[in-house]
């Protein structure tokens, strides 16, 4: 049915108001029990993943830089869908069964580590080699210099991009809803095979997830501007 007849039907245009009411509850719960908590759990556990993942590269240990680059090929090498259905389908062949949720934190907390190791390692590169040196000079530790000098600074330089990283990471967790988390696409899935409005409850998901990322956006804007101020002109 095209949209001119649609809106020609009255009774048709009732109907899709009233579904799209309707469905507004479920997607929402959706959204804030399941979407935005499996993105902020998974975040955080992926940017501490990422930062010991980033000081193993840098490292002198030839061992833990090899582990780390290979931790770092195979996630960014494969789908994150196809590592979601390794963790959920693959490896009760073997006898370890993860529920969804465990399952959709463990396979987005080892993609955001791999891509935000390689954004920290770069920010800590970046850090001035003479800041190191100076450090070193006035006898702080390695530790003491990476956490009173160069991680401070490396965390001003990293929060654009792993700003970019949690935004996108919103609308990655859709992809759960293939590993039956009920997250809000999920519930747009099941609500749309009730009825067969499928246009309309993917649009109105759709407008849900741009929304988020919206308010995340203007966020990360705030941050950003507030960190310039530390910035020398």
């Amino acid at each position: 049915m095209s949209l001119i007849n649609i809106l020609g039907d009255p009774e048709k245009v009732e109907r899709l108001l009233t579904i799209a009411q309707t469905s507004l509850q479920p997607l929402l719960e959706g959204a804030l029990l399941y979407t935005l908590p499996l993105t902020f759990i998974t975040f955080f556990i992926g940017l501490i993943l990422a930062i010991f993942t980033a000081l193993a590269r840098l490292s002198t240990s030839k061992p833990l830089q090899i582990l780390a680059k290979m931790y770092v090929s195979a996630i960014r090498g494969t789908p994150l869908l196809v590592q979601l259905f390794i963790l959920f389908f693959g490896l009760p062949t073997l006898g370890i069964v993860i529920d969804p949720f465990p399952a959709a934190v463990f396979g987005f907390s080892l993609n955001v580590g791999a891509y935000a190791s390689e954004t920290i390692r770069a920010a800590i590169l970046s850090t001035p080699k003479g800041q190191w040196e100076a450090a070193h000079t006035i006898g702080m530790s390695y530790s003491q210099t990476l956490r009173r000098i160069i991680l401070p600074q490396a965390a001003r330089v990293s929060i654009p991009p792993l700003s970019n990283t949690f935004i996108s990471l919103v609308k990655d967790t859709s992809l759960a809803s293939l590993i039956l988390v009920t997250e809000m696409f999920r519930r747009a899935q099941e609500i749309a095979a009730a009825n067969y409005e499928f246009l309309l409850l993917y649009t109105e998901a759709a407008m849900i997830y741009w929304t988020i990322c919206f308010i995340l956006s203007l966020i990360q804007g705030k941050i950003e501007h507030r960190l310039d101020r530390y910035v020398a002109r």
